[in-house]
């Protein structure tokens, strides 16, 4: 009991003093660096996800929450029978992290006008960017913007949270009306076609049940495959 007290003290029995692990190595002991964050977060009421707030870190690792509403079940859009909080941990790929860090840097972390001074432009939300950081700190509101930069981040996040929602749509469908998996999969291989969904590393476990489930059509099964290996690919 002696040694064991005097080893958490960091003292040794002949007056000596014992060093910790992270001094014998050498390893700063001080706190952990900060990582830098960007954000994206889009408020647009009489949509099936009127609200929603993508996080992401440098290194990576991120968020996705959003707001559900409740309704029927219609026009090809799966509703609840509750209104919904989706909160779901992400991991992005380095390309799509270094685009977003990349370009927040280079408009000042955010810190601008970004709104377009334009006049009777169409309401397609409130959007914010955010960015903190070590290094920096701003964000910026709009509804369009005129900077190109601005828009192509615009549409990164709105194609990450494209795929978050398909994800769950397409769990819903397997669970629920495998039928349904149809269309909704052959929709979901178009708009990663035409660049309107990425990240789909952020569905694997969906798109991997799909293709493992032998009760469900082969082509939607062949279709799942096809954007899993897709997804898998986009990690290496």
């Amino acid at each position: 009991m002696r040694f064991v007290a005097a080893v958490v003290l960091g003292i040794s029995l002949s007056g000596g003093v014992v060093l910790s692990g992270a001094a014998q190595s050498g390893m700063p002991s001080g706190p952990a660096r900060i990582q830098a964050e960007a954000g994206f977060e889009l408020d647009r009421p009489g949509i099936a996800v009127p609200r929603f707030t993508i996080r992401v870190h440098e290194d990576g690792t991120g968020s996705y929450q959003a707001e559900e509403v409740s309704g029927p079940a219609d026009g090809g859009t799966v509703h609840y029978a509750s209104a919904k909080h989706i909160d779901r941990a992400m991991s992005m790929t380095p390309a799509t992290v270094s685009k977003i860090f990349k370009t927040a840097r280079e408009l000042n972390y955010f810190d601008m006008n970004c709104n377009s001074k334009a006049k009777n432009l169409a309401n397609t939300g409130k959007k914010t960017l955010r960015y903190t950081g070590p290094d920096g700190s701003g964000s910026c509101v709009y509804n369009y913007s005129d900077s190109k930069e601005v828009q192509m981040l615009t549409n990164v996040f709105l194609s990450i949270a494209y795929t978050m929602d398909e994800g769950r749509r397409l769990e819903f469908l397997h669970r629920y009306d495998r039928l349904g998996l149809d269309a909704e999969m052959t929709a979901m291989e178009d708009s990663v076609k035409a660049g309107r969904a990425l990240e789909l590393n952020t569905i694997e476990p969906v798109l991997a049940s799909i293709v493992k489930d032998m009760a469900v059509m082969e082509r939607v099964r062949q279709r799942a495959a096809k954007l899993l290996e897709m997804a898998r690919n986009s990690n290496l």
